[in-house]
């Protein structure tokens, strides 16, 4: 009950039943948008139109009050004007405090920075709610440090606990962050942990900026956690959270002379300021001064500018090359033989083949002795090369070694990708880069390399061709595509089934289906491509099968990195497989991935197998309805 000026008492719980029932039919834009301006203007400075507002919220029924409060945080332009609309009305509603401090940061994800702002913002502006403020960002750090939630909550989620997470540390202050100082950094151990156990990219980054930030907010004056990640505008964006913000306040105009009477007192002292800061940095102290002259600068450099550097010369045979890999002293020598290599192995292919194996099981443990750029690329490249010159004996002792004990993860990952790389260059038609007129032939001359007097007889001789020469339609230069066997197609079995056999037998040091669920990602990734591959090859059925029945194995796996690899494999194995051997061969399979398919594009957390699994369902009815065109 309020009292009005005109004399009389009155209740508003009928304007706040008004108010709830147009808020939960979804008009809270429409009503609280002319609303909350005027509320605002009215309760800047009259105390008796904050009760009335306070008032005016408290009475809503619990039903409604999720809608309206919603509607405040929304339409508030900050945290001190929430403050003043609702007072402490999350310490007196239990129903009010379960929508901000549970279901708003917690159980939804939707909502802007900005709301979350007004939000938490809104319970620290006031002693009484600064201790939900702690609650809730102990709650926020407990689901963040969730290895559950890292596994089944969309990255979209994570991102939003994050930004809440970090604008719940800048409004803490230092006695409160001393109180929960243990508690944080339990919680950053914990919630690290799990994000960087993550195969997606942007759960470990997100785990790594909030883990920073948390790092320096408790030790402010000891070593803080660091991480190298990339800098993009949205690391800079979660990072500007952890500044506080000051509530904007009005500042009241001033006259046009009293405005000019300021700004003529503070020039005159910002440029004294300037001044005694320049004069203060030309000083130097007398210890530095007698540093300077006791230097050696007036000792003469040697004239070093008509000095060569000595060349090493690299080894013409593979074995050579061999030898420096594994024994040579030589750093320079081992450079240059690391940087030849590739060149020299596709240029001798039948040395290369005689000694294969054993330059393959060189290049997988070569560790590197120098500081050289581009080391791991270097090795990677040779490694293809080889595969691609000998591929059979070379494919199964690197498939043999993926499974093998004492292998680094890093080594197996390495493995992967010269497979892919390998299969790729096999599977391609070499390029040879001729260009051809239309109507015109190419001369089979060959001519010696670096010759200008060959270069300068051939371009005179196509000159006096070119204008003899009558054509009564001219076509445009274009580049003849390249066509020739596919190499892969005799030896994709090599590749594929090797990998697909034990990936359900943990090793010592190995266990795809336990902790390493990071290279079994890589794994799936890398049977699906091989899978895509092998098109039009005669082994292409076989795998589809086998590839699908080991999605099929591995179709619950939480990790959603993983998932998308099988999802892959399930579209590669569209694309490659014939139709009529799909539905003639693999009828069974089909239907229960259609099933499997169907409830991964209703309940899969994650974005991206949603979007996967919907195209797996579109190639699927695109077959069937290529079927029916087709005459029988």
């Amino acid at each position: 009950v309020c009292f009005i000026p005109g004399g009389l008492d009155c209740s508003i719980c009928f304007v706040s039943h008004v108010l709830g029932k147009v808020c939960v039919h979804g008009r809270q834009k429409e009503i609280l948008s002319v609303l909350v301006p005027r509320l605002t203007d009215l309760t800047k400075s009259d105390c008796i139109w904050q009760r009335i507002c306070w008032r005016l919220v408290e009475c809503v029924p619990d039903r409604w009050m999720e809608a309206v409060v919603l509607g405040f945080v929304q339409t508030a332009p900050g945290a001190d004007v929430l403050s003043r609309l609702l007072g402490n009305l999350v310490v007196k509603n239990k129903k009010a405090q379960f929508v901000v401090t549970q279901k708003v940061l917690l159980l939804q994800y939707g909502h802007t920075t900005a709301v979350l702002q007004n939000l938490l913002g809104y319970l620290s502006l006031d002693s009484l709610r600064r201790a939900l403020l702690i609650k809730v960002l102990q709650e926020l750090l407990e689901t963040w440090g969730s290895s559950s939630a890292v596994k089944h909550s969309p990255p979209e989620q994570q991102q939003y606990i994050s930004k809440a997470i970090l604008i719940c540390l800048s409004h803490l202050k230092e006695p409160e962050i001393e109180s929960c100082r243990q508690e944080l950094l339990t919680s950053m151990m914990e919630g690290v942990k799990c994000h960087l156990d993550s195969n997606l990219p942007q759960i470990r980054r997100l785990g790594m900026i909030v883990a920073e930030s948390i790092s320096s907010k408790i030790n402010t004056e000891g070593p803080v956690l660091k991480f190298q990640y990339k800098e993009d505008d949205e690391a800079r964006e979660l990072k500007s959270f952890l500044v506080q913000t000051p509530p904007f306040c009005v500042v009241p105009s001033l006259p046009d002379d009293d405005r000019n009477e300021k700004a003529d007192a503070v020039l005159p002292l910002v440029l004294e300021s300037n001044n005694k800061s320049h004069t203060g940095a030309l000083v130097m102290p007398d210890e530095e001064l007698d540093a300077e002259l006791d230097s050696d600068d007036d000792l003469m450099p040697y004239d070093m500018s008509e000095d060569k550097e000595l060349k090493i010369k690299a080894p013409v045979y593979i074995r050579d090359c061999i030898e420096v890999l594994t024994g040579s002293e030589d750093v320079d020598k081992w450079e240059a033989t690391i940087k030849a290599l590739e060149s020299l192995v596709r240029k001798n292919p039948a040395a290369t083949r005689e000694v294969s194996v054993e330059l393959a099981k060189v290049l997988l443990h070569l560790e590197e002795k120098t500081c050289i750029e581009g080391f791991v690329e270097l090795r990677q490249r040779a490694q293809v090369a080889v595969l691609t010159t000998d591929p059979i004996p070379v494919a199964k002792y690197l498939t043999s070694q993926f499974y093998s004990l004492n292998y680094s993860l890093r080594q197996r990952v390495d493995i992967l990708d010269v497979l892919v790389l390998a299969a790729q260059e096999l599977s391609y038609p070499k390029s040879r880069g001729k260009t051809t007129c239309s109507g015109a032939q190419n001369p089979c001359i060959q001519l010696l390399p670096g010759s200008d007097s060959s270069k300068g007889w051939r371009r005179i001789v196509d000159e006096r061709i070119k204008s003899k020469t009558r054509r009564f339609a001219t076509g445009q230069s274009q580049v003849e595509l390249a066509s020739g066997p596919n190499e892969f197609s005799s030896v994709a079995g090599y590749f594929f089934f090797p990998l697909i056999q034990h990936f359900d037998r943990p090793l010592t040091t190995f266990d795809l289906l336990g902790e390493d669920h990071f290279v079994l990602g890589r794994l799936v990734h890398t049977l699906a491509t091989l899978m895509y591959l092998a098109v039009n090859t005669a082994a292409v059925t076989a795998m589809g099968k086998a590839l699908l029945e080991f999605v099929w194995a591995l179709r619950f796996h939480t990790d959603p990195y993983v998932r998308q690899g099988l999802l892959s494999c399930i579209s590669s194995t569209l694309l490659s497989v014939p139709t009529e051997c799909l539905l003639d061969d693999m009828t069974e399979e089909l239907l229960e991935s259609q099933s499997w398919l169907g409830d991964l594009v209703e309940k899969d957390p994650d974005g991206d197998c949603r979007r996967l699994a919907l195209q797996n369902l579109l190639l699927m009815e695109n077959l069937k309805k290529k079927l029916k065109t087709v005459p029988s």
